[in-house]
């Protein structure tokens, strides 16, 4: 009989399949299918809601809103984008990779996400409430708020990330590694069953556990 594994499995992150060489493009647009593109100039609010963008990369851009909401996400790498608001509410993200670049809210509210790597990103807040997680390595950031309540994770990882404030309330996870966040406050610590934290960790979120078990600790 084979024994239980002590370590979590590790995210299952491939780099997205670009081709060798892309299309210029300057927009993207609602409901529109974007193929083999890379994609410059966006506008200050570009609105692609329910579009299709697979096997492109997203230059260097500066916008106030980007919109994806209910968009489809395969093979795309999103370079140093500068946003204050991303809303991809309803979207799928599959191989999608995102480097660099400074986001006001990221929000990935119900959204699918499988094979999503994000890496050297400053959010100020991160929602992935109600989202299904699969397969995501989140590394080198800084995730101001990290908003979590009823999203589902599987095989997630944290790398070197730091975060104020994560929301897990409502939680479902499984091989979620947290050792690499560092995070000042969980909201509810009964939501982090299935999580794997670092003896300091779980050190310094103590108070918490003792709350939240009905347990007085007085010196």
């Amino acid at each position: 009989m084979a024994g239980k594994k002590d370590d979590p499995a590790p995210p299952r992150v491939s780099a997205p399949d670009l081709p060798p060489r892309l299309e210029p493009h300057e927009r993207l647009a609602a409901r529109e299918e974007h193929f083999r593109l890379e994609i410059t100039g966006l506008e200050e609010k570009t609105d692609a809601a329910h579009s299709e963008i697979s096997e492109c990369r997203v230059a260097a851009a500066s916008v106030v809103d980007l919109i994806l909401t209910g968009a489809t996400l395969v093979d795309v790498v999103i370079d140093d984008l500068r946003a204050t608001t991303v809303t991809a509410r309803d979207a799928r993200l599959k191989r999608v990779r995102i480097t660099g670049g400074r986001i006001g809210t990221l929000d990935l509210a119900d959204a699918e996400l499988d094979e999503v790597e994000l890496r050297g990103v400053r959010i100020d807040y991160l929602t992935l409430a109600g989202a299904q997680v699969d397969d995501v390595l989140i590394a080198d950031s800084t995730i101001t708020t990290l908003d979590l309540p009823q999203a589902r994770c599987d095989r997630v990882a944290f790398e070197n990330t730091r975060s104020d404030e994560v929301d897990s309330v409502g939680l479902r996870a499984q091989d979620v590694d947290l050792r690499g966040l560092e995070a000042l406050s969980y909201t509810d610590a009964a939501s982090l069953r299935g999580v794997t934290l670092s003896p300091r960790q779980i050190e310094l979120l103590a108070p918490a556990f003792a709350a939240t078990l009905g347990i007085k600790v007085k010196s």
